[in-house]
């Protein structure tokens, strides 16, 4: 089962070898003929690199124009898993079931398999699921949007890293470059952890595409350091880098930042050239 606004649906998924996409039935585009009115939820495979995901993606009413804006989620740590579907219960997805009716744009909800990161094979599946849904659901690419919460906001600096080209904006919430503590020392962007200054150099390779970052002055579990080092790197560089800080927030800065609608204008509002 997988869960769709106010219902359940009953999804067949069967698996396409290589790194490809499997449809969950419906019709049209994979858009069940009774969602007409309001966003919903399908659940899709795909299999990459030898390796089997499940993921979501939320299609919006057939009232918002097309193409679609495409927003790619990043789940945090507490969302790792194989259902397909943990990772629509935290951060974006609970504010979407808020707003289904009125939602514009495609969101695509890839899942990390337990104990792993954004990084590597787990990116580029990221990116892959992308592409998947993109093409399906008619996706916008001059408007793909890439944001992500705690680990999702390393990954969201992991995976624009890897395809810098790829997208409009990001939006990386409580999230960091250097592990935030000794236990986790694979929590980290990989592909500037290795540098003298990983911030300078995250801003040089992505200072092109514009970033809002938001963090909670008293996270105590990934600390805003880090998102103050980038921020300040990005205007010594002149990047189009943003930073909100919330004086009395810690952790969970997620449900502050998806519920701002100035955050959503502002990224709806980028476009690639």
């Amino acid at each position: 089962m997988f869960r769709q606004f106010g219902c359940l649906v009953l999804l067949s998924m069967p698996l396409l070898a290589g790194c490809a996409s499997a449809p969950a039935g419906g019709t049209h585009a994979g858009e069940p003929a009774t969602a007409t009115t309001s966003g919903h939820y399908l659940a899709r495979e795909l299999e990459i690199e030898g390796r089997h995901y499940r993921y979501a993606v939320f299609v919006p009413s057939r009232a918002q124009p097309r193409p679609l804006p495409v927003v790619l989620f990043l789940h945090g740590s507490g969302e790792r898993g194989s259902d397909g579907l943990a990772q629509t219960r935290a951060g974006l997805g609970p504010w979407l079931d808020a707003d289904a009716g009125s939602f514009p744009a495609l969101a695509v909800f890839p899942q990390v398999p337990e104990g792993e990161e954004w990084s590597g094979v787990n990116a580029r599946m990221a990116l892959a699921t992308l592409d998947a849904a993109s093409a399906e659901f008619g996706g916008d690419r001059s408007r793909t949007y890439l944001t992500g919460m705690s680990m999702g906001g390393y990954g969201t600096w992991e995976v624009a890293l890897l395809a810098p080209g790829r997208f409009a904006a990001l939006v990386p919430v409580c999230g960091g470059v250097l592990p935030p503590r000794a236990e986790r020392p694979t929590l980290r962007v990989g592909a500037v952890a290795g540098e003298a200054d990983p911030y300078a150099a995250l801003v040089q390779r992505l200072g092109h595409v514009p970033a809002w970052m938001f963090h909670g002055a008293l996270d105590d579990l990934v600390p805003p350091a880090d998102d103050r080092r980038v921020y300040r790197a990005a205007r010594e560089a002149g990047a189009d880098f943003r930073y909100t800080e919330y004086p009395e927030g810690n952790h969970n800065a997620w449900d502050a930042t998806y519920s701002d609608p100035a955050m959503w204008d502002w990224l709806f509002a980028r476009r690639l050239p």
